[in-house]
């Protein structure tokens, strides 16, 4: 009688428990903020977010060592493995590898914008293994139908200086789709996509190459204020998180 009483409650929890599982919340993270919030101990990686809703699921990696950690970074530059000089639709959506270099995507950079105020650092590394960061205390990208106009104030100098801050208000340009301040096309000339101004003060997404090159000028992965036009740097991030 025991024995049969134990075995209708086991077959009863194995019924239950799905249906519990069924009932709790699912949680989907927006950003890597929501994956350390929920786990502060998880190491610095590869996670899967969702920027947009249950369907945007998309692997970035997150940072969660760097000034407090919880940063999603959403462009990656280390060791030239992939070709940045793209058209639009690549920015807009995200082309790359979380592991490696990657851009997340200038839509999913909107959708992060309105739902979150968010902070940015961009940290950067040169081939003599000197590393050097510049923080903004505010960032958010705009709606394509504003060209994902760049809004980025609150400069803090990590000793790379603000090559950023001149690049604030224009909207995002390609090779084929010039929407830069001025009659030429920045992104032809510096070979990347950005938000370019007259034409920039950076090239995060230029040509990787390696250190002092002056053969072709301003067109490597540059960080103007800390290594000049004429030097393309080992690695570079740009990473964002919510302002608490």
């Amino acid at each position: 009688m025991e024995s049969a009483l134990l075995q209708l409650l086991s077959a009863l929890l194995l019924f239950l428990i799905p249906v519990w599982a069924s009932c709790a919340p699912l949680i989907l993270p927006v950003d890597c903020s929501d994956i350390y919030n929920h786990d502060n101990s998880k190491p610095s990686g590869v996670y899967t977010i969702y920027p947009i809703g249950a369907t945007s699921a998309v692997q970035v990696f997150c940072d969660m060592e760097s000034l407090g950690g919880r940063w999603t970074v959403f462009q990656r530059r280390m060791d030239g493995s992939v070709n940045f000089y793209r058209p639009w639709g690549f920015y807009k959506e995200g082309f790359g590898n979380a592991h490696g270099e990657y851009w997340l995507g200038l839509e999913k950079l909107f959708h992060l914008s309105i739902r979150k105020k968010y902070e940015l650092l961009v940290d950067m590394e040169d081939f003599e293994g000197n590393k050097a960061f510049a923080r903004y205390s505010s960032f958010s990208v705009g709606p394509e139908s504003y060209g994902y106009t760049l809004h980025v104030s609150g400069f803090s100098d990590g000793g790379a200086g603000d090559s950023l801050s001149p690049h604030n208000g224009f909207k995002f340009s390609t090779f084929d789709k010039d929407q830069d301040g001025t009659e030429s096309s920045c992104a032809r000339i510096y070979l990347g996509g950005f938000w370019y101004s007259a034409c920039h003060s950076n090239n995060p997404n230029g040509v990787y190459r390696w250190g002092a090159d002056d053969t072709l000028h301003a067109v490597g992965v540059e960080w103007g204020t800390w290594k000049g036009h004429n030097y393309s740097l080992k690695a570079i991030s740009f990473k964002i998180r919510p302002v608490q």
